[in-house]
């Protein structure tokens, strides 16, 4: 073999090896270690709420919640994000947790909350219980007029605008 390609193979090994190993000899704390466990259970509980946020914003862009109930739902999960971010914001020994970890987690609930349907924010009060018993039963009489029998397949009640079971899939064209 050549001598230059001897040189450029060991030349191209040692810069792969010191490729690799340079990641394995950084020493950095992993966020874990540092949190403790009421940060990290904060943590996955704003996680969750951020990914219903989400989930329930698409599935209203699809149609599949009621204005009515989406509002209910959106200010619920606002609200409960909000508290779960002022408990995150509260003094907590000094390795617990950074400030742009919450701060990251207070813009990612503030644009899912200006997304919204439209980009219009929602800020309904708390409502009065007769005025939702109300609702529940409106509600409730909606959904049985809406009712267009039972599935030929497993007998689970269906409804006028379903195409599919909702319980077995079968298809009801």
């Amino acid at each position: 073999m050549y001598p230059g390609a001897t040189l450029f193979l060991l030349a191209l090994l040692l810069g792969v090896g010191f490729f690799l190993a340079v990641p394995l000899m950084r020493e950095t704390a992993s966020p874990a270690q540092d949190e403790t466990p009421e940060v990290s259970a904060l943590l996955a509980e704003r996680d969750r709420v951020i990914n219903a946020l989400q989930e329930l914003d698409f599935d209203f862009k699809l149609g599949k919640v009621p204005e009515d109930d989406y509002h209910e739902q959106r200010t619920g999960l606002l609200q409960r994000g909000a508290a779960i971010l002022q408990k995150l914001d509260e003094p907590v020994p000094a390795a617990a947790t950074t400030w742009s970890t919450t701060s990251h987690a207070g813009a990612r609930i503030g644009e899912a909350a200006a997304a919204g349907a439209g980009g219009v924010a929602h800020a309904y009060g708390p409502l009065p219980d007769d005025k939702i018993e109300s609702m529940v039963a409106a509600r409730r009489a909606a959904r049985h007029a809406e009712s267009a029998g039972f599935c030929p397949r497993c007998g689970k009640p269906v409804l006028t605008g379903d195409q599919f079971c909702p319980n077995c899939g079968e298809s009801l064209q």
